[in-house]
């Protein structure tokens, strides 16, 4: 092969009647942005323990060794919980267009380490998520087989008397070492004759024996049978066979390859549905989510949980759908680059919420209308919240409205220095002086609007101390030599504290020295002030 790749983990079994799911990896392959959107086919296999197909299904080279989903010949298991192919397969049908294609690979059941719940599980959980279940059997088709079917369906069963449809897609009886090939020869028509044979109801037949085979035909909307030659004896007894096609017996690998076309060819692929509405890639994430979550309740749960979970992961899925309708809407070109005016924003919202809800609303979910209340309402309250970050974004495209509070700002400071200018002239000192520093204040505030904090600050906190030093020292002129000296000085040159409190800035900077010194000079020209004696001489 030219690539190589492997079976992943999907779910693991970390403990007794404990299924881990393997987020991580799964998030990483299955949400790609090339596959997430797509529809997708699932095909998995599961049956007892050393009579899984995985060895028969990767076909290559005569002479090369079989690599992927691990295998062995021997007694033993070889896979345990639920392995997923690490490489998705993207093929194009007429019908859907591209289509994601997964393989799964499931635990052998009936090993003698597992418990009844966790092979139940295990069967249950890949039937669930797959659109092909391959069962695979040994040699024939017999009666156990079919209740232990029964078993593992029954959830889904009874998950259809609340849907009114069939839960499972397509079954697949994969009878190996078929041995009576004169009977009903290998492939799908003999498969298709046995599997009438084995699925016939008979008048003489025990009402159970009936009950078991309406209640497998109810679940599934397709049930097919192929049937497989022995693959040989080295296959069957050499403990060093590594998959070489060479050894395999030719009918086999004829077989094996007509197996493949029926499965996997486009015009074959059965894309996966729930509630007869396509699943794509990420929306298989989520139904794993809730069948994973309601199965690790620690005991078998009851086949309600699993129709709630269901009915859960596809309102969820279609809430979800109807979200990205509303965000695709809304950013359209004219939006998402300029500033709307909020009614016409508005307008759009309202009409784009309505189609979202529509979309939720038409499209066919499972689970009662009241159900899917719930989700409607968690859907308008997800459209108004988006909305409201849309508001805000547009909000801030609004150059008119960034610029509002600014210019009343500025417009406030300018009536300011007009009442100072006009005060200062009628002798009205201090009202001129606390008007000065208002219209600094103004002008700060309007500044910080638009630059912000850092930039405003720095240049305007010089002059806002010295307009302080102006109204303590009653508009008594700071000579520059005096300002000079009280920031070269830097603490208290008179050694006076001052009376007055301000707010003190941030400790250690050179502001906090020049603060304390103008402060310290001003309080000495209150004190010298009252002894009638000049400041400008004292400083001097």
């Amino acid at each position: 092969m030219a690539d190589h790749h492997s079976g992943i983990p999907l779910i693991s079994i970390p403990g007794p009647n404990k299924f881990s799911l393997n987020e991580t990896a799964l998030e990483r392959l299955l949400l790609r942005k090339e596959v997430k959107d797509l529809p997708v086919a699932v095909i998995s296999v599961a049956g007892a323990f050393n009579k899984a197909v995985e060895r028969d299904i990767w076909i290559g080279n005569d002479g090369e060794p079989l690599i992927g989903f691990p295998w062995s010949g021997g007694s033993s298991r070889s896979t345990t919980g639920i392995l997923i192919w690490s490489k998705l397969f993207v093929c194009t049908t007429s019908k859907n267009g591209n289509v994601c294609v997964i393989l799964i690979d499931t635990q052998g059941i009936f090993d003698g380490e597992s418990t009844v719940q966790e092979w139940a599980t295990v069967f249950a959980i890949s039937t669930m998520i797959s659109s092909v279940q391959i069962y695979n059997l040994s040699q024939n088709i017999q009666e156990d087989d079919l209740q232990h079917l029964e078993l593992f369906i029954e959830y889904g069963r009874l998950a259809q008397s609340k849907t009114g449809r069939k839960p499972f897609q397509k079954l697949l009886f994969l009878v190996r070492d078929w041995s009576y090939p004169y009977e009903h020869g290998y492939g799908a028509i003999g498969g298709k004759e046995l599997l009438e044979k084995r699925l016939k109801t008979k008048d003489d037949q025990h009402v159970e024996l009936q009950n078991i085979r309406r209640n497998i035909k109810s679940c599934f909307e397709q049930i097919d049978c192929f049937l497989m030659p022995h693959p040989g004896l080295k296959v069957a007894s050499d403990p060093m066979f590594n998959g070489s096609l060479a050894d395999i017996d030719p009918i086999f690998r004829a077989k094996l390859k007509e197996l493949i076309r029926l499965v996997m060819t486009p015009a074959n692929l059965v894309v996966k549905r729930v509630h007869g509405e396509v699943v794509t890639t990420k929306d298989l994430l989520t139904y794993l989510k809730k069948y994973v979550a309601v199965f690790n309740s620690g005991k078998l749960p009851e086949p309600k949980s699993l129709f709630m979970a269901t009915a859960e992961a596809n309102n969820l899925s279609a809430a979800a759908d109807a979200l990205d309708t509303y965000n695709k809407s809304m950013s359209q070109p004219g939006v998402r680059r300029v500033y709307v005016n909020e009614t016409k924003l508005r307008d759009l919202h309202v009409r784009s919420k309505e189609t979202a809800m529509q979309a939720f609303i038409k499209k066919p979910k499972i689970g009662s209308p009241s159900f899917s209340e719930v989700y409607k309402q968690k859907l308008e309250s997800d459209i108004e919240r988006s909305y409201k970050l849309i508001l805000a974004t547009n909000e801030n495209r609004n150059i008119f409205a960034l610029l509002l509070i600014p210019a009343k700002l500025i417009l406030l400071a300018i009536l300011c220095n007009i009442l100072s200018t006009v005060a200062s002239i009628f002798g009205l000192k201090t009202f001129s002086c606390f008007s000065t520093i208002w219209t600094v204040h103004l002008m700060q505030a309007a500044g910080v609007r638009i630059f912000g904090y850092a930039r405003c600050m720095s240049t305007t906190d010089y002059f806002h101390l010295f307009c302080i030093y102006v109204c303590v020292t009653d508009l008594q002129h700071l000579p520059t030599a005096a300002f000079g000296q009280a920031v070269a000085l830097g603490s208290d040159p008179l050694g006076l504290e001052p009376k007055i409190q301000y707010p003190p800035p941030p400790r250690g900077s050179r502001l906090t020295k020049v603060i304390r010194a103008l402060l310290s000079i001003a309080e000495r020209n209150r004190v010298e002030r009252i002894e009638n004696k000049s400041p400008i001489d004292l400083i001097r």
